[in-house]
Order: C-alpha cells, then structure tokens, then sequence
C-alpha cells in the first residue's frame, strides 16, 4: 500500500516524535511511505536514515497556497491509496480527492492526538483518534462515527546503543533519578514537579525536552535551590538509554490528551507517577500500573515520590503490571496491525484494493 504522511509540526514535541516512529514503524512493515513535513535536521534525519523519501514544504499561513500546489503535485506524481495528516495545519493544506485531478483515488485521514478546532480538517474523509474521549469528541461534534476510528499509540522501545552515565550528568550513581520527558510548556507541569521535588531530599530530577519555557524552568530551580539537583538535559533522541538510567519516571502534565510518556515508562519498566490529566486518566489504574495524583498537587506528588522512594514491594508491583498493560494494549506491532487493518478497511468499503 502506498501511504503519504504529513505533518508541518514543532521543533520538537511529543506528536513529532511519534509522527516519525510511526512512519518508520509503517514502512518496516513493509508498506510503501512517502513524507511531507517542515524542514527539520533531527526529524527529516531520522527518516531518510531509515530509507525513506522525505519532502520537504513550509507550512506557512493562510496566504502560503504554495505548500497545497505542490501537495497536490507530489500526490500526484506517487498516487497514493491513503493520506495520513497529523494535526490543524497539515490537515488543512492537505487537499482532498477530486476527479478533476484524473489520478487514483485517494482518501484522506486525519489522526487527531486534541480536541482541535474541526475547522481544519474539512478535507478529510476519516479521523484516527489517539484516545477514546477523542473520538467521543469528534462523534458529538457531528462526524459520523463509522468515520472515526480510536487506535492508541505506541512507546517505541529502541536499541540502546550509547549508555547514559549518571556521571556525565553530574549526578551521583547512588541517588534517587527522577525523569520528566516533553515540551519545557506549562502544559507539562514542570514547575509543579519541582516543587514537589524540592520537598524530597537527596532526590534529583531530570527534564528531558525544550521549549518555550525553559529560562523560566531554569529560574525557578535556582529559586528553589534545586540547581544542585535538577538536571535540564535539553531535546533527547536517547529516550529508552534515559529510562534505563533512571528509578522513576514522574508525568506531571495539566493538560496532556494522550500523553505517551506514561507508556514508555511502562514499555521500560520503570515505575511511574502521573497525574490525573485526561490521557493518563483513560489509561493509568492507580496503584496498580502507576500511581495517580491531581494535577498540580504539589503535596501529593511529593508523597508519591516518597512513597516509591521508600516501598520496593510497591514499585515491584508497578513495574509489573505496567509492563503487562504495555504488552497487551501499547506495542508498536498492535499499533501498526490497527492502522494497516483501517486502511484496507477503508478502501475495501469503496470497493478499492490496494496495489502497487
């Protein structure tokens, strides 16, 4: 099957990191992938290493039709069975299918990780929905629910080829590691976490991201005292080299829709906390698979960092059944099944068999 992928995308961020394993996942199945995204070195590298075409294309504005002509030009010149587009802004320079165009028919898929303005996304024939609440949203907002499909993301759990030594990060081998994975947004509860870390002693804590917040991360920490314990690591593309290094991973995001830090820490077998945002609260059963606090409750994310701190048996009991929800619900090669399974279920409704 010949399947296009686009997405303009961050810098950095959670949808783009998944974006790219996705494709890369796709493709290893054997299926034939074309990308169409902003120019991005570490997004745009990691693709083309693992042989895939890659386009590249602004994604400007409202005025920018440049980046729909030549959508519908390298739509046309690969004829692909399906359009996959990730987020607003792909979703709306990605044309629809037209006989005019006199090329194969294709059908458009939104994959939708928020509950984003449907606005955008008038040129898309299906919707994939990252959680169920998502989906719940897009069939109460009036798309008919044979058109939308639910199907979870995946941790990808890649080769560990370069170590993370506690040393290079001016940490003792010995301490409590605390890891927090994401975009430096207020979204993502930093400032929260290091509150509570604060009240922990002897723990440190490492902030694996970049964004728009950082300077001021960094100066809560100094306000805080916490510069001794705090680590800001900056974008890592060595996330499960990370997990392997660390005791606990802490999500404290406020707003998070999916969120798939909290499958990695399971897929790694690191016990996690999170807190009580709509992603996690869909998926995490507390004291059972993680332990689940409210957003922003500096005092309870405190204790539940002391808590794995001091209870091994409890830890032990996390990292276990986590690890099961990761097997049964959150792998790549059930993530990829569910795709290609709605594909071909598209096509097939409209009497389409995909061949290249």
């Amino acid at each position: 099957m010949k399947i296009l992928q686009v997405m303009a995308g961050a810098t950095h961020g959670g949808a783009e990191t998944a974006f790219v394993d996705m494709c890369i996942a796709l493709s290893d199945a054997g299926e034939q992938i074309e990308i169409v995204t902003r120019p991005n070195p570490l997004r745009v590298g990691r693709l083309e290493k693992a042989g895939i075409t890659v386009h590249e294309l602004r994604f400007g504005g409202m005025w920018d039709i440049y980046t729909t002509l030549r959508l519908k030009k390298i739509i046309g010149k690969f004829q692909p069975h399906i359009v996959q587009t990730w987020m607003s802004r792909a979703s709306w320079k990605t044309p629809s299918w037209s006989k005019e165009d006199k090329i194969q028919r294709y059908f458009t898929v939104a994959r939708l990780g928020g509950y984003y303005k449907l606005k955008y996304f008038k040129n898309m024939d299906y919707y994939t929905t990252i959680t169920p609440d998502i989906r719940r949203y897009l069939v109460e907002s009036g798309i008919p629910q044979e058109r939308v499909f639910h199907i979870n993301n995946f941790a990808e759990v890649e080769e560990v080829t370069r170590p993370v030594h506690r040393s290079d990060l001016d940490t003792p081998e010995d301490a409590i590691v605390l890891l927090a994975l994401g975009r430096l947004h207020k979204a993502k509860g930093f400032d929260t976490l290091q509150q509570a870390v604060k009240n922990v002693p002897g723990v440190y804590l490492w902030i694996a991201g970049e964004g728009p917040d950082r300077a001021e991360l960094e100066a809560l920490c100094a306000e805080l005292g916490l510069s001794d314990r705090v680590r800001f690591l900056g974008w890592r593309d060595d996330r499960a080299a990370l997990f392997q290094s660390v005791d606990i991973c802490v999500f404290s995001s406020r707003y998070e829709p999916f969120g798939t830090v909290f499958v990695q820490a399971w897929a790694q077998k690191v016990p996690l906390i999170t807190t009580s945002a709509e992603g996690p609260l869909q998926y995490v059963k507390n004291g059972e698979d993680a332990l689940m606090v409210p957003v922003d409750d500096v005092a309870a994310l405190s204790n539940a960092i002391q808590c794995l701190v001091s209870d091994k048996e409890l830890t032990a009991k996390l990292v276990y059944n986590g690890y099961q929800r990761y097997l049964e619900e959150l792998t790549c090669e059930k993530t990829v099944r569910s795709y290609l399974t709605m594909y071909h279920g598209i096509l097939e409704k409209h009497g389409l068999v995909a061949t290249i």
